[in-house]
């Protein structure tokens, strides 16, 4: 009797962490989204940007670019040092609308490396917003890293209630970009910066590896409890 129940208990050490692995390598077991602590905290910093600079008076992105968008990006609190030094200096997430127009994708975590934010250098804290006009502008992310300027054009977006102060250069863009740092709203020129998936974050929101692909195509459709507010922004300013 004990030889049997030594090896019963053998046999459920082995079983059940190998049917833990098989869930988390995508076997039937169902994956919610339910984030991280810090993915949490960056999805509801990202709706308070988006909250306060959509709110501020005459300062905000232009509605109508906002309802035209193919997609957003919102990069809070990137910090000035990793800009001298070239390093990692960015993480946020992108929303893409679905191909259809109708609604948008669950969320997807990235991370923005290299780049240059000219006269913004001396800001303590930027918080970044990109606005995606059509999706040939996002469709270099599914190879799951892409420079803006080089496989994007960019340029620095009009700020305000309409986009009348469009230049040329902004109408022919595929993303316009915009920043805060200490309370000044305004848009910037921001060439040279990769933007890719933050695997590890996308990983522990839902339960394995995303890739660029599936965020494109909204195939991810269950959203984390933590974008809510962010989502209600997004219906409210962009459609």
């Amino acid at each position: 009797m004990k030889r049997q129940l030594l090896v019963l208990l053998l046999v459920a050490l082995c079983v059940f962490p190998a049917l833990s692995n098989y869930q988390m390598l995508g076997g039937p077991a169902t994956v919610s989204a339910a984030a991280g602590e810090k993915e949490n905290e960056r999805l509801q910093a990202c709706a308070t940007i988006f909250e306060e600079i959509m709110g501020a008076s005459d300062k905000g992105i232009p509605g109508d670019l906002l309802e035209k968008s193919a997609a957003l990006v919102f990069i809070p609190g990137v910090k000035k040092g990793a800009f001298i030094f070239g390093g990692e200096f960015g993480r946020g997430i992108m929303v893409v609308r679905n191909e259809n127009g109708k609604g948008w994708g669950a969320p997807g975590f990235i991370k923005m490396t290299g780049g240059s934010f000219g006269f913004q250098i001396g800001g303590q804290n930027v918080d970044v917003i990109l606005v995606v006009r059509n999706r040939k502008g996002i469709e270099k992310l599914v190879n799951n890293k892409f420079k803006l300027g080089a496989d994007a054009s960019v340029a620095g977006g009009p700020v305000g209630r309409t986009a009348k102060a469009d230049t040329d250069a902004q109408m022919q863009a595929q993303i316009l970009c915009y920043s805060r740092t200490q309370g000044v709203f305004a848009g910037i020129s921001l060439e040279g910066a990769s933007i890719q998936m933050d695997g590890d974050s996308n990983k522990k929101t839902y339960g394995r590896t995303l890739s660029g692909k599936e965020v494109l195509a909204g195939d991810v459709v269950k959203r984390p409890e933590a974008s809510a507010k962010l989502y209600d922004l997004i219906k409210k300013y962009a459609g």
